[in-house]
């Protein structure tokens, strides 16, 4: 009797063991599929992200020229008004770029969602400027401004509250340009627009500011 009573206690033993290596391996299996789910979301977001910091970090460093060109417009080689047009995707000015003397004609506009730049050096004798001499480069990949205005202008008035010049604005007028970029290469998914943005001053216009 105390024979049967311990192979009893043996099989007992062996089915507790197994039911517990079921529920051990059960469990393991499905924090193995959460660990796999989260590591692979870790790594997509990470991408994401990385991609987001990336086109921020690009934008700034372009907006750092655009500035550096606008602070510096001044009438054209023929005596036009510094600024020729200023829209909320396009803004013309004239500025000598490559410091030989002569201003170039430099326009940023919007081509789809990428920021161009334009530039046409004057030609000819008597020198002129060509609309199919413009030569573009693509800037800024990724620009989805939807209804935020890419340029908006202040006036002398301007006191870092003050609402921008309504549209359509009259160039003689300006005195600030300011630059607002919204970056996202993928509207459909995460994460949300990078806003990137800059104030400049035309020297050569300024006066209160």
């Amino acid at each position: 009797m105390i024979i049967n009573l311990f192979n009893n206690k043996i099989k007992k033993d062996k089915g507790f063991t197994l039911l517990e290596l079921l529920i051990t391996i059960a469990i393991f299996s499905i924090v193995m599929v959460m660990f796999s789910s989260f590591t692979r979301d870790i790594f997509k977001y990470e991408d994401i992200f990385s991609g987001g910091l990336t086109s921020y970090d690009e934008a700034r460093k372009i907006l750092q020229p655009i500035a550096s060109e606008i602070r510096s417009a001044s009438p054209s080689s023929l005596g036009a008004y510094p600024i020729e047009t200023a829209g909320e995707t396009n803004f013309a000015f004239f500025a000598d770029i490559d410091n030989d003397g002569l201003k170039e004609r430099i326009r940023y506009f919007i081509s789809g969602n990428n920021l161009m730049r334009g530039v046409i050096i004057p030609s000819g004798n008597p020198i002129q400027y060509l609309s199919n001499n413009e030569v573009s480069l693509e800037i800024i990949k990724g620009v989805n401004n939807g209804l935020t205005p890419i340029f908006t202008y202040y006036d002398n008035s301007y006191n870092g509250d003050t609402p921008p010049l309504t549209q359509p604005v009259s160039v003689s007028g300006i005195r600030l340009v300011a630059i607002t970029l919204l970056i996202d290469n993928d509207p459909n998914n995460p994460p949300l627009p990078v806003s990137v943005t800059t104030q400049v001053s035309i020297r050569n216009l300024k006066d209160n500011l």
